[in-house]
């Protein structure tokens, strides 16, 4: 079976101040939005369990809310340690006034 496209809120729920946390068959993945841009990747920090979704956001970076460590949003990769490791990432797209991400 691929991968398949998921409904996962309304376009609306995303803000450029406010990151949207959801779950995917099992995957805990944070939507972001920068610009007209939307990204989507994994939410858990590698270094200790944080949603990222509920850090601090600054500019195109994300801070995890426990330890520090900075995610580049739309590459997902680590720019300041303890993060351990890049983030995984997710295709995602807005249709109309819904968000879909492919898990």
């Amino acid at each position: 079976m691929g991968e398949e496209w998921h409904r996962v809120a309304d376009a609306a729920e995303v803000q450029e101040d406010a990151p949207l946390s959801v779950t995917v068959d099992g995957n805990s993945i944070g939507i972001y939005r920068l610009g007209d841009d939307l990204h989507a990747m994994e939410d858990i920090c590698p270094h200790a369990y944080a949603l990222l979704s509920e850090g601090f956001i600054d500019g195109d970076t994300v801070e995890c809310p426990l330890h520090e460590a900075q995610f580049h949003i739309p590459s997902g990769r680590c720019l300041r340690e303890p993060g351990g490791r890049d983030l995984k990432r997710y295709p995602v797209k807005q249709e109309g006034g819904a968000v879909y991400v492919q898990v």
